[in-house]
C-alpha cells in the first residue's frame, strides 16, 4: 500500500482544514524538534493511534520511515484518508513552515549510539596501532555489538545511553 504524498504547503492546508498531523518519530526526536500541533505516536506504537474520521498526515524526519511503513500507517488510520508529508520535518522546515525546537534536549539515542560507537572504534584502532595490539579488541567488540543489534533489534549501547543522566530529561 502506498499513501499519497503531500508537500509542506499542502500539508499546512490539510491541517488548517482539520487533518491530524502524526509524528511517528521517537519521543526523543519529537522533544528536540517538532511541528506545532503534531501528535507524537512513535512507529512502534502506531496501533495505539486514536481512530477518528478526520484525514491523517504522517511525518518523520526525512520521509523515509513514513514511506517505508506506508502500509502499517494506512492501516492505523482506519478508514480515514491518510497521507505522508513528503520529505518529513526537514522539508517542512526548508519550506519556511514553523517548528518548535528545544536544543537543550539531548540528541536522539541513535545519533548518540553512532557517535559513541564511532568514537570507540576510532580509539580502539588508534590505541591498537600506537600502544598495544590488544586494543583492537575494543573495535571488534563494538563492531560485534552493532552487528548483534542489527540482527536482533536489541542494542545494549542504546539501552545504556538511555539511562545516562543527560537523557533523563522530561520530554515534551
Amino acid at each position: 500500500m502506498t499513501l499519497a504524498t503531500l508537500s509542506p504547503d499542502d500539508t499546512r492546508a490539510a491541517i488548517d482544514a482539520g487533518a491530524r498531523l502524526i509524528d511517528i518519530r521517537g519521543a526523543d526526536e519529537h522533544a528536540r524538534e517538532r511541528i506545532p500541533g503534531a501528535m507524537n505516536v512513535p512507529l512502534d506504537r502506531i496501533g495505539d493511534l486514536p481512530r477518528d474520521d478526520r484525514p491523517v498526515v504522517f511525518h518523520c524526519k526525512s520521509g523515509m520511515r513514513t514511506a517505508a511503513n506506508a502500509a502499517q500507517l494506512g492501516a492505523a488510520a482506519g478508514g480515514a484518508p491518510a497521507y505522508i508529508l513528503g520529505g518529513g520535518i526537514d522539508a517542512w522546515r526548508q519550506a519556511g513552515q514553523p517548528t518548535v525546537a528545544d536544543r537543550s534536549q539531548p540528541l536522539e539515542i541513535m545519533r548518540q549510539v553512532q557517535i559513541t560507537a564511532g568514537g570507540l572504534v576510532l580509539i580502539g584502532v588508534l590505541l591498537g596501532t600506537f600502544v598495544a595490539p590488544g586494543f583492537f579488541g575494543l573495535s571488534a567488540f563494538v563492531g560485534a555489538g552493532l552487528m548483534f543489534a542489527g540482527v536482533t533489534g536489541w542494542c545494549g549501547m542504546a539501552n545504556l545511553l538511555r539511562v545516562m543522566p543527560w537523557n533523563r530529561r522530561a520530554t515534551a
